[in-house]
């Protein structure tokens, strides 16, 4: 008789739950929104699919699907015949209803006895012109889903399920924060390791290939491409956002050296920034154009920090970080002060960013209790590098919750 594995089985049971737990939380969202039926239409999973499919399904699919949360509380899935036992075997769905030749007969006949025929349908499907996360119903499935419904009552009753995604994804469930903290215990042991690692002379791709290489072993993720996590810059000539590390930029006494890292730990992500300064062997402090460059940048964080609270608006406390920094002397940062973190670093929802046309409406939607936010900006100091700081906070009912520990200090480093 084989032997168990009861990791893989405990780790199946959590996210088991997990799942559940999302799935109920759904259906207070749907209620919440007006809608009748919140649906996911998918298929062929295994190649990319929807990004809230993870959160109210553990299997892939193959055939297209539907799945269903209803405002009355009920959960209904439209799948294939060889899709349909995964989902039954799982417990979370009310009904699963398995078709072999096609999807439109028996999804019409569901929503048919679903929604009351007195009212003007209602159903919300996963597209958004301004939330990437939001926006997984792709063009040809929507076109598809669309002409199912031609010719019934539901013809012109698709609507969008931005609010309902954004706020499923964005409103943390206790086991969601356990995971997020744990991928920030992971970049922090990362992060302490970096001192040991820097050399004179090293190059800024030795170093990501270091750290990748740690991450590759342990089999965590990446909280976006791997092409790009994490970001190394040394010194003044580094490219600075989301650059790629060079094999010609190397380790020099009187820099700084900055890093951006996001690492995925079962299925949540961290998105945390540090700087140390590689200093010259006549100093042991932090020369004072850095330390007034982290003294304006740490600020702001906390200008920002200060003005994030369940109800804000996220050009509101975007606006304070800004007024803060530009009030201390420096040029405005050229990015949103803030984003939500999940399941990926850029987790999508409300954005705590300026009224910028690319950032279409995220900045005006307002914060809500429990979502996780980074708060990150720098200044460029001349000579030395990108002096930049991100931390990560969970909203709570009076202000922020710190995840990370607020980096308030430089560590100063002899590199030889």
């Amino acid at each position: 008789m084989p032997s168990l594995d009861f990791d893989l089985l405990f780790e199946r049971r959590a996210l088991s739950a997990l799942t559940r737990e999302k799935l109920t939380q759904a259906t207070g969202l749907v209620l919440a929104s007006g809608v009748h039926v919140w649906l996911t239409f998918v298929r062929e999973t295994g190649e990319g699919s929807d990004p809230a499919l993870p959160f109210i399904c553990e299997t892939g699919l193959v055939w297209i699907s539907a799945l269903m949360v209803g405002r009355d509380g009920r959960k209904i899935a439209v799948v294939g015949n060889y899709d349909a036992d995964p989902l039954k075997y799982s417990g979370d769905w009310d009904e699963v209803v398995p078709y072999v030749q096609g999807i439109r007969e028996p999804l019409l006949e569901v929503l048919e006895a679903w929604i009351p025929t007195d009212e003007k349908p209602r159903i919300a499907v996963n597209f958004s012109e301004d939330d990437d996360k939001a926006d997984g119903l792709t063009h040809g499935l929507f076109r598809l889903l669309s002409s199912h419904l031609e010719g019934t009552r539901f013809a012109g009753s698709l609507e969008s399920a931005h609010e309902i995604v954004s706020r499923l994804r964005g409103i943390k469930v206790t086991e969601e924060i356990r995971r997020i903290r744990k991928a920030v215990q992971v970049t922090d042991d990362i992060y302490a390791s970096v001192p040991s690692r820097l050399k004179l002379g090293l190059d800024e791709r030795s170093l990501y290939d270091q750290i990748q290489n740690e991450i590759d072993t342990n089999r965590w993720g990446y909280g976006w491409s791997r092409a790009g996590n994490p970001i190394v810059n040394f010194g003044p000539n580094s490219m600075i956002g989301h650059g790629v590390p060079s094999a010609e930029i190397f380790l020099e006494l009187g820099q700084l050296v900055h890093l951006d890292l996001g690492v995925i730990v079962e299925d949540y992500s961290s998105d945390i920034q540090r700087c140390w300064y590689v200093a010259l062997p006549s100093e042991n402090s932090l020369p004072t154009d850095l330390a007034d460059g982290l003294a304006a940048v740490s600020g702001a964080i906390q200008a920002g920090a200060n003005a994030l609270k369940p109800g804000a608006l996220g050009h509101e406390v975007d606006a304070a970080a800004r007024a803060y920094l530009v009030a201390a002397g420096y040029p405005e940062y050229l990015h949103a002060l803030g984003h939500q973190v999940g399941r990926v670093a850029h987790d999508g929802g409300s954005l705590l960013g300026p009224r910028w046309e690319r950032y279409g409406r995220l900045p005006e939607i307002p914060v809500e209790e429990g979502q996780v936010y980074t708060l990150e900006l720098g200044v460029t100091v001349a000579g030395r590098g990108y002096l930049g700081l991100e931390e990560m906070v969970r909203v709570g009912a009076d202000g922020v919750e710190w995840i990370t520990e607020p980096r308030r200090s430089i560590p100063v480093l002899h590199v030889s």
